[in-house]
């Protein structure tokens, strides 16, 4: 049987109406979205059967046609400086194979950085990776206030509405976080095909650790970055404040910047995560909520 959209199974994800979620201005803000713009969420599917949600902080490198491209040029939004390579790709493949529902942010982490408290350094970065962002330079309260209302809180009002309709229908979902890095960073070529992140909470972290060491990867545990950062938000504000098991994985970007590599990793991951999300599940439910 096809399952209905979240929004038909329960009024969970239809209060309030997406329309309030996008915020077109307001308290004397510039308007960041024009007609032609991205909006700040989409979701590849918004219901699954999968014990989990699938949520893509880095998924677009859309830029709202009113900041001009913060000043960049094409190849520099190419870049891993603008976006997470390959990962809307293989959510595309993946969140229908897994049943789970996902929502992807629909900006690039240059206008202001999903994963990033705001307020932070890196929430809307004037240098990123060796390369200064002119957009970025000397904003002022106004601007910044417009990303974070029209852009950051509608994306994590979708992600708490996903939340919000598994618990609905009493399933508390394991939160994963995808990501992809870049190979070279600071002149260091980077090991690992797949990193595992994670902060407190161990759960789903140790069993992914173990069965992408199993097939053999060179798997990265709290590496390349560490899930203890205190900049980062998604797995913090959304899954360990609410006792819900997470993990953020981590995919080098050059094995899934071509069609070929997406394939093979929407595959690998499946394998990894079919077996394992009931599992992991199960675990959480006997443990407890707060238990990390």
């Amino acid at each position: 049987m096809t399952a209905q959209p979240l929004l038909m199974i329960h009024p969970a994800l239809s209060q309030p109406p997406i329309r309030e979620l996008f915020r077109p201005g307001g308290d004397d803000l510039p308007v960041l979205l024009g007609p032609g713009d991205a909006l700040p969420f989409s979701f590849i599917q918004e219901a699954g059967a999968a014990p989990a949600l699938l949520i893509c902080d880095h998924a677009s490198r859309a830029i709202p046609a009113s900041l001009d491209r913060l000043g960049l040029d094409g190849a520099d939004l190419a870049r891993h400086i603008a976006w997470d390579i390959g990962v809307a790709d293989v959510a595309r493949l993946l969140a229908p194979r897994l049943d789970c529902p996902t929502v992807m942010a629909g900006f690039s982490r240059l206008v202001i950085d999903a994963n990033r408290r705001t307020g932070s350094e890196g929430s809307i970065p004037v240098v990123s990776d060796g390369t200064r962002v002119p957009g970025n330079q000397d904003l002022g309260q106004r601007e910044r206030e417009a990303r974070v209302e029209q852009l950051f809180k509608p994306y994590h009002a979708a992600v708490v509405r996903l939340i919000e309709a598994k618990l609905a229908i009493r399933q508390r979902p394991l939160l994963i976080f995808l990501h992809s890095f870049t190979p070279v960073m600071d002149g260091f070529q980077r090991p690992w095909e797949v990193g595992i992140l994670w902060n407190r909470d161990r759960r789903l972290a140790g069993l992914l650790i173990e069965a992408f060491r199993a097939k053999g990867l060179t798997t990265g545990d709290n590496e390349p970055y560490s899930g203890a950062s205190t900049e980062d938000y998604g797995l913090h504000a959304h899954a360990e404040a609410r006792g819900l098991p997470c993990a953020l994985i981590e995919v080098r970007q050059d094995l899934i910047d071509t069609r070929q590599g997406v394939r093979q990793w929407a595959d690998l991951l499946h394998e990894v995560l079919a077996p394992l999300l009931p599992q992991a599940a199960s675990i959480a439910a006997a443990e407890g909520d707060t238990k990390f």
